[in-house]
């Protein structure tokens, strides 16, 4: 199942997306989508309504060095575990929401990601149980406020700005996240591309670690880590970051006031 969250004429609404291009559908959910989801009996054409973050996450979880090759352009050793932090929910934008660069900072770059969505809570989950919390699979921007993150020796606030987590389009459930192709492009030109086989971790190991030490909750995000090829955005810049089977994650970019 294809889930998403929209605005359409009657409000915001968990939605089943069905069918594809012009002739695609929201079909309106009723209360959440975890679980068996239960239809309303609503529905709108995709075209007349706008995606929004396909889910508000309670956490976002992030892997930071997850690619071998990123590890080394950072001037750093691949770790031997998952290196983890988090990112506020309130950095979270969906697809089309401008990324807001501020003034604080003079360089914010682009990360793009495979995102996890948890499906039920959690806690102590081994990797080969992992397929079973998982609600499906999404697009991540990890944008980072690179200066910041050098300056300050740990990332909150490098990572932690409001819309620095554009999510979306959409989340698909049913998806092997094995070895999906992950292009991150800048005003059209490609400046990320690998697989997520190359991940260091894969998404059991990083959910079995994550959840040894905290709660995950439905609905929260874990980004898998970035390939290398990052790099600045400046304001009037599109980034768009596309994943095998998933689609495109299209945002914007602007100066905050």
């Amino acid at each position: 199942m294809r889930l998403g969250r929209i605005a359409s004429p009657d409000g915001v609404a968990f939605v089943s997306i069905e069918g594809d291009g012009d002739a695609a559908t929201a079909r309106e959910i009723a209360e959440h989508p975890f679980g068996t989801p239960t239809f309303t009996g609503r529905s709108w054409p995709l075209a007349d309504t706008r995606l929004l973050a396909p889910i508000l996450a309670s956490k976002v979880i992030c892997i930071g060095k997850n690619y071998a090759a990123h590890a080394q352009e950072m001037g750093s050793e691949a770790p031997e575990n998952p290196v983890i932090f988090i990112k506020p929910n309130t950095s979270i934008i969906g697809p089309q929401v401008p990324i807001l660069r501020p003034k604080s900072s003079d360089r914010v770059d682009y990360e793009g990601e495979l995102a996890v969505v948890i499906g039920q809570p959690c806690r102590d989950v081994k990797a080969a149980a992992a397929k079973g919390v998982i609600l499906g699979y999404t697009i991540g921007n990890d944008v980072t406020a690179r200066d910041q993150q050098a300056a300050d020796g740990q990332w909150t606030r490098g990572k932690g700005h409001d819309t620095f987590c554009p999510l979306g389009p959409w989340i698909e459930t049913e998806l092997d996240p094995a070895d999906l192709e992950i292009r991150t492009e800048l005003n059209g030109e490609v400046k990320q591309r690998s697989r997520t086989s190359l991940m260091l971790h894969d998404i059991g190991e990083i959910v079995e670690w994550i959840s040894a030490v905290m709660t995950l909750l439905p609905g929260d995000v874990i980004l898998t880590g970035t390939p290398e090829g990052i790099g600045p955005m400046a304001a009037g810049d599109t980034v768009s970051v596309t994943i095998e089977g998933l689609g495109t994650l299209t945002n914007p970019v602007a100066d905050r006031r």
